[in-house]
């Protein structure tokens, strides 16, 4: 009586999962001790690539107060807009208009709310 060969079983089956995903462990593990061992000589070239770029800017020439690189200030008005500036006397007195202005506003609000609200 001979016996015919089952298909796969699933211990066959975990059998050949379980290989391969040794495999793939090995690779991975081949792949990092390599990545470990190139490691003083990537961080060496990237050191010396560093000096080389650090070196190189240093011998540029450049001035650090040289104004033509330098940035300009907005804080203090822009003088190149070309249009000249107003009078500071009307911008104060607009700005005083203005304020009298909200403050009636303000004062005729409150009366409203007085006169509406009986306390």
């Amino acid at each position: 009586m001979l016996r015919r060969p089952r298909s796969t079983t699933t211990l066959d089956q975990t059998k050949q999962q379980l290989a391969q995903q040794e495999s793939e462990l090995r690779d991975q593990v081949q792949k990092l001790e390599k990545m470990i061992a190139d490691a003083p000589r990537v961080a060496e070239e990237v050191g010396r690539r560093q000096r080389e770029e650090l070196l190189e800017r240093a011998s540029e020439g450049r001035n650090r107060l040289d104004v033509s690189i330098a940035l300009q200030d907005k804080r203090y008005g822009d003088a190149d807009s070309g249009r000249p500036r107003g009078s500071l006397r009307k911008e104060k007195r607009e700005g005083r208009i203005v304020f009298l202005l909200l403050l009636v506003a303000l004062a005729g609000a409150v009366i409203w709310l007085l006169s509406h609200l009986h306390f």
